[in-house]
């Protein structure tokens, strides 16, 4: 398996475990009904969106969730207990992951390039130029990196 999806399957366990215990903690039941699994849902998007860089990612729908649980629901007790869970939050999350870890890996690829170049390219502005030549290419192209994650997560978050 490779160091990416154990990440990714990790990733998902965390969550999927503090969301799971946090609702059947609240609702007072060792597993999900149906309207349960949907907050669930909406509360591990929540988390996904938060804290993971990239696109926002809207939950599925509730017809989506009532579809899913029928494929999830293996001992067919009509509720969804913590395996059942995490099954069901990788089925429906799996594109997800794809696409943040492709923004991911773009904006730590290409930031640094970028970053380089505008080094360059600030040579003979007056007064900015002499301050970023001073800066190590490896302290710079990390700050213009981390500027462009935090812009990405914020412009994520309007």
């Amino acid at each position: 398996m490779c160091a990416g999806k154990e990440w990714r399957q990790k990733q998902i366990r965390k969550i999927t475990d503090r969301v799971f215990d946090r609702v059947t903690n609240q609702v007072g039941r060792a597993n999900l009904t149906f309207e349960d699994l949907y907050i669930a849902v909406l509360l591990v998007y929540n988390d996904i969106n938060k804290h993971l860089p990239g696109p926002h990612f809207d939950p599925p729908s509730k017809d989506e969730v009532r579809a899913t649980i029928q494929e999830c629901d293996l001992n067919l007790d009509g509720e969804i207990d913590r395996e059942e869970f995490v099954q069901f939050i990788q089925r429906q999350t799996s594109d997800t992951f794809i696409v943040v870890s492709q923004g991911l890996i773009i904006t730590l690829v290409v930031a640094p390039t970028v970053a380089i170049a505008t080094k360059r390219a600030t040579e003979g502005v007056p007064g900015v130029g002499k301050v970023v030549q001073k800066l190590p290419n490896s302290i710079y192209a990390s700050l213009v990196t981390l500027a462009v994650v935090l812009f990405q997560k914020s412009y994520n978050d309007v």
